[in-house]
């Protein structure tokens, strides 16, 4: 047996060595420490098990495979994925992707690998002969039965074909990656029958802005292929992504329907991008999903860039999924401070996530939070601790303060919100009236019924809702009707720095009065000199936070600062 070890980590290399030296006795046991060393040593020699690590700079386990297995046979090696994280989406992701097994390096032993082995030896063996049926059924037939466009397998061959062509020669050649704006919703709401309808409607409306000599191809669902060859330009691609995009943005009847679907472009070219067919189709995917990124319907040209931030994005999803299970994250806290007398009246928690590798600021991570939906959890931890810290502070230095939290858009979706609000200020023994839930308009543009009614159930809990960056993105009075709003928060880029800032100036003039007028508490956000702080006096403003008068400490440093040599002069005013 010859076996292949691709690790990193020179301590967990050995420890699999030993663990495979108590039950085999391998030929040859080669090791390596980069995934590309680890191609280039399955191109030199045939192995029959590659124990693959996940977690490896620049090309990782998962992406290694990936390469492997787009190979002849599947590469000709059974693949034991190892990893520091059990996680069951990660194993089950490595399996997808073409692992025959998959092993948390924390339950290596002699015993569980010599099996993860022999296991995956046999299943491999089955795959490959499975595979090679596969291949035999898939040559007979290179045309998408429901298209009549050309499927994934002579996608493929066209793509190397193309791609090999266009080295000799001094032209471009670009590959246009397409997939279809909400087309799973159509799909779920109508069925699969009218779903495949439209894709056949919208293969018409594609191929009319070709010239009819490209490779247009259909490689699963509603994802699409185009292979522009012999371009003069990189405009000429533009030009082709633009019409298409034109024609999609018209509503597509398909029965007595008319369906609206957009599409979004993602473009990489050869030799400018990439060198090879496989980086070509991963850098189009990377520029389609840039596409989506941008608010979709749209096309985007692949940059070096984009692979940089998707590589960071992966490496920060990976460790927020670790930070989260293990609260490896911190609050800091803002001092709030009453605009009369600019006495302290509470705080707002903010989160913050010092052991990042990647230096990640709130801003970066909760989005990823949200859309991996973590920030439940998160967003529980935060409101633990916030009112914990807030509970100690009423005990030892004044009973009135107040905590202020932010909630996200997915946190208000969360039917068990009320309740973990409830449960946590009962555990610290707080008062509703002390907890500040701020939440931005963004969150309350979907107008979902259920955000209502969470809103609304907070509010009769006693709870003041705050509206966050009050100014800034969608802000529309209708908010201040519709919901339970108690406090408003201008955002701190509505504040003038000078009185040079004149309509600036009107802006917040009027924005203070209205909200007075009906009753709403104002906060004005980042106050960071002294004419702002004037001006928000001037206008009877409630409440201030800013660097003018303290920046977020963590909890210790608060207590420094604001309990230490302050303490006997501090003052609450409610």
């Amino acid at each position: 047996m010859n076996i292949l070890l691709v690790d990193d980590d020179l301590v967990d290399r050995e420890i699999v060595k030993r663990a495979i030296s108590r039950h085999i006795s391998p030929e040859k046991l080669i090791e390596v420490n980069t995934a590309q060393e680890g191609l280039d040593a399955l191109e030199l020699d045939s192995f029959d098990i590659v124990l693959l690590d996940y977690m490896m700079p620049n090309l990782n386990g998962l992406e290694m495979m990936k390469v492997l297995r787009s190979r002849p046979k599947l590469g000709n090696a059974a693949i034991v994925m190892m990893s520091a994280s059990g996680d069951e989406k990660l194993a089950l992701k490595c399996l997808q992707a073409g692992a025959q097994d998959f092993l948390p390096k924390d339950e290596i032993s002699a015993s569980k690998l010599t099996r993860a082995i022999f296991q995956a030896q046999k299943r491999f063996e089955l795959e490959s002969k499975l595979f090679e049926s596969y291949c035999r059924v898939r040559e007979m037939a290179e045309t998408d039965s429901l298209t009549g466009l050309s499927n994934r397998y002579h996608f493929e061959r066209s793509l190397n074909t193309a791609v090999r062509q266009n080295t000799r020669g001094k032209s471009s050649l670009a590959l246009l990656l397409l997939d279809l704006d909400h087309f799973k919703n159509i799909n779920d709401t109508f069925g699969h029958e009218l779903g495949d309808e439209l894709l056949q409607e919208v293969v018409k409306k594609i191929a009319a802005c070709l010239r009819g000599e490209e490779v247009f191809a259909r490689l699963g669902g509603d994802e699409f292929a185009i292979v522009l060859s012999d371009l003069g330009h990189a405009r000429d691609a533009d030009l082709v992504a633009r019409r298409i995009v034109k024609a999609l943005e018209q509503p597509v009847s398909v029965r007595e329907f008319k369906l609206q679907t957009g599409v979004s472009i993602g473009i990489a070219l050869h030799p400018d991008n990439a060198d090879s067919s496989k980086e070509l189709v991963r850098f189009a995917d990377i520029a389609m999903y840039q596409a989506k990124h941008l608010g979709r319907n749209q096309f985007c040209f692949f940059q070096d860039i984009m692979q940089q931030q998707f590589s960071r994005t992966f490496q920060i999803e990976l460790e927020l999924k670790k930070a989260t299970k293990e609260k490896d994250f911190e609050l800091h806290f803002q001092p709030v401070l009453a605009g009369k007398d600019q006495e302290l009246t509470g705080f707002e928690a903010l989160i913050r996530w010092p052991s990042c590798t990647h230096k990640c600021t709130p801003d970066e991570f909760i989005p990823m939070a949200e859309q991996s939906l973590l920030i439940n959890e998160i967003g529980n931890w935060v409101l633990d601790t916030a009112l914990e810290t807030l509970a100690r502070w009423q005990q030892n230095y004044h009973p009135e303060l107040t905590m202020a939290v932010n909630l996200s858009a997915r946190q208000l979706e969360d039917e068990n919100l009320l309740d973990v609000i409830k449960g946590t200020l009962k555990k610290h023994q707080i008062e509703a009236r002390h907890l500040t839930l701020e939440i931005t308009e963004t969150a309350l543009l979907d107008d979902n019924s259920n955000t209502k009614k969470t809103i609304d159930q907070l509010d009769v809990l006693g709870c003041k809702l705050a509206l966050d960056d009050f100014g800034t993105g969608y802000s529309s009075l209708s908010h201040l009707v519709n919901y339970p709003i108690a406090i408003v928060k201008l955002d701190k880029s509505m504040l003038p720095t000078d009185p040079s800032h004149a309509r600036h100036m009107a802006i917040v003039r009027g924005m203070s009065v209205m909200s007075h007028i009906v009753g709403l508490k104002v906060i004005a956000e980042g106050v960071e000199n002294a004419f702002q702080f004037s001006l928000c006096k001037d206008l009877s403003i409630a409440e201030f936070q800013g660097y003018f008068f303290g920046k977020p400490l963590s909890g210790k440093d608060i207590e420094a600062v604001w309990f230490g040599s302050k303490q006997a002069s501090v003052k609450l005013n409610h």
